[in-house]
């Protein structure tokens, strides 16, 4: 007599609990469809999830024939709405794939992972419109940009060498294109933002144009006033300010992502000269903004391009050596000097170069924190000639000039202020005051004594024994 194959228990909680959450998933998807008026709605992908979920109950087998099952549900559902509405539901056909391999994850046990998978189909879904508007608003050299971004941080950055590639010790490709595509991204990111963000006010432009580049926005800054003679002052010298903070706030993420010690060291004049930029941007209105004003479009380029790659990873890489150069022969004096050099160019490579040399211990965490806030000090001085010549403005030139030497006065008491604290050593760098070229003692120079052990008695030496004679 035969018997009859062992049927397969599953306990309830659990399996409830799986296929709860698959339900679950495939109906946050399904609603946003149904919104929209799709073939493949609510209910829809509320049975494919669960299909899903049992396969994953079930096995491997029945996953395979699931999704069989639903890609001829996703051809039937092609076919009609061709024949009905002459366009295809390609969106629709992945999100309900995409569903269903969320439903067989769940029915394995998993919930992290089905979660985020739905959820970020849901946003896709909903976000159709600003995706497509913002696709559509970027040009062709912004998208090559993009593009060349990802092309050195996933192709070009794994194929570098590790570790410096001269006999000095002085030039590291990989550390160097982490920094450039660091501040690239950095960069990128905060021009889409000015992009999508940077009409809504004067104030907000000034300081999403800081991120990008404080030079430009402030030279822009100071075109418009002398365009309008005068009558944006008062909002060009907010916008100053909050590009100079914006400056300060970029350079201090890069000092906290590079080499978090350095900013330990220099936390509070960067927070100082924050702080007073922000403050006096937002005072007390000294003239009331003209009527009709229109908020300036800020001629600002996609920061980042081949050339700008090449120059940002050259300047980089000359500042880092010269840095390092200027550090062993001329001590801290030499390496604050480059940095206040650098600042006047691009204060964003000047601490990125400080940074890199902390974390590669060339330099001590307080030497290049010291040495960031001395080139954030000198981009934002930098402004001062372009308001004076640019704006044609006495009263902005000397609201700013007043204004950018109160955030320096602000930012030398925040170096006595942590002076005085005592929070954070100084130690001294490894190879302080060392030539490109170690070194090496002389054979002349008296050996180091070796230490005896114990009750030894020493061997008196021939002089020794000639003088006691």
């Amino acid at each position: 007599m035969h018997m009859l194959p062992e049927v397969v228990r599953y306990p309830f909680p659990p399996t409830a609990e799986r296929l709860a959450l698959a339900l679950a998933l495939g109906l946050m998807v399904g609603l946003e469809r149904e919104r929209r008026s799709k073939e493949a709605g609510l209910r829809t992908f509320a049975f494919v999830a669960l299909l899903g979920g049992l396969a994953g109950l079930l096995g491997e087998s029945y996953t395979l024939v699931i999704l069989a099952l639903v890609g001829v549900l996703v051809v039937f559902l092609n076919f009609h709405a061709l024949r009905s509405r002459q366009v295809s539901e390609l969106t629709t056909s992945a999100a309900l794939f995409l569903i269903t391999i969320a439903g067989v994850l769940c029915g394995q046990g998993h919930r992290l992972t089905p979660s985020a998978l739905a959820v970020v189909t849901a946003a896709l879904l909903a976000w159709k419109r600003p995706l497509t508007g913002f696709s559509q608003a970027l040009t062709e050299t912004e998208l090559r940009s993009a593009i060349l971004l990802a092309i050195l941080t996933f192709v070009i950055f794994p194929a570098l060498p590790a570790g410096t590639v001269d006999p000095w010790q002085l030039v590291d490709p990989r550390a160097a294109l982490v920094i450039v595509i660091l501040i690239a991204g950095i960069g990128f990111a905060n021009y889409v933002l000015l992009k999508l963000y940077g009409t809504r006010g004067i104030e907000l432009t000034g300081f999403l144009g800081g991120l990008v580049n404080s030079t430009v926005t402030v030279s822009d800054m100071a075109v418009r006033v002398r365009e309008t003679e005068g009558g944006l002052e008062d909002s060009a010298f907010r916008g100053v300010l909050l590009a100079t903070a914006a400056m300060l706030l970029r350079n201090t993420v890069l000092l906290a992502l590079v080499a978090p010690p350095a900013l330990l060291a220099s936390w509070l004049p960067f927070l100082l000269m924050f702080g007073a930029a922000v403050a006096l941007a937002f005072a007390k209105r000294t003239r009331p903004a003209a009527a009709g004003s229109e908020v300036p479009d800020l001629r600002l380029e996609s920061p980042f391009s081949i050339r700008s790659a090449l120059q940002l990873g050259l300047f980089f890489v000359g500042l880092q050596v010269a840095g390092t150069l200027a550090q062993r022969t001329l001590g801290e004096a030499g390496f604050y000097s480059v940095s206040v050099l650098g600042g006047l160019f691009s204060s964003s490579s000047a601490v990125a170069s400080a940074a890199a040399l902390a974390a590669q211990r060339t330099i001590s965490p307080w030497v290049a924190g010291t040495g960031a806030v001395l080139a954030s000090l000198t981009s934002a001085l930098v402004g001062l000639p372009l308001i004076a010549r640019l704006s044609q403005s006495p009263s902005l030139k000397r609201r700013v000039t007043w204004a950018l030497s109160a955030v320096t006065l602000v930012g030398l008491l925040g170096f006595l202020g942590s002076w005085w604290l005592g929070a954070h050593g100084r130690p001294a760098p490894p190879g302080a005051g060392r030539g490109v070229i170690p070194r090496i003692a002389p054979s002349s120079q008296a050996p180091t004594p070796v230490a005896k052990p114990p009750g030894a008695v020493a061997k008196p030496t021939r002089a020794a024994a000639h003088s006691t004679g």
